[in-house]
């Protein structure tokens, strides 16, 4: 199944990205997360954030090949819930490149409070 978190690309140079994520009420999952408390789980927020490393690797001079996978993920803190009708806004940062695999970290903010942040690995899949 493929989807996209990311709703645009705010700002980008070769080793940040800042980018956002609306979150409604018509997504599917935020009906058993909870029901008549819906917020946006977890796991999407880090999704989000890698998503949003994979559009800044694709920007390097040289884009690695795709797919990128998570192959690690270290301290990463939640703090605010981001409900429907919020935007949840994320930066990543690239902090390094070691042959096909790239460190990056990552905040997500909303309405200017953190609400995920930490720090992961995306590693080319070896090609068969």
């Amino acid at each position: 199944m493929r989807f996209t978190l990311i709703d645009r690309v705010i700002d980008q140079d070769s080793s940040t990205i800042q980018a956002a994520k609306a979150v409604t009420s018509a997504e599917e999952y935020l009906g058993d997360h909870f029901p008549g408390f819906p917020v946006l789980p977890g796991v999407m927020m880090l999704e989000t954030l890698v998503q949003a490393a994979r559009t800044l690797a694709q920007g390097q001079d040289q884009p690695p090949r795709m797919p990128l996978i998570v192959t690690e993920v270290r301290n990463i803190k939640y703090g605010n819930m981001v409900r429907p009708g919020q935007t949840l806004e994320v930066k990543v940062d690239l902090k390094g490149r070691e042959d096909n695999t790239f460190d990056f970290t990552g905040v997500g903010t909303v309405d200017g409070q953190v609400a995920v942040k930490g720090r992961f690995k995306l590693t080319e899949l070896a090609q068969a």
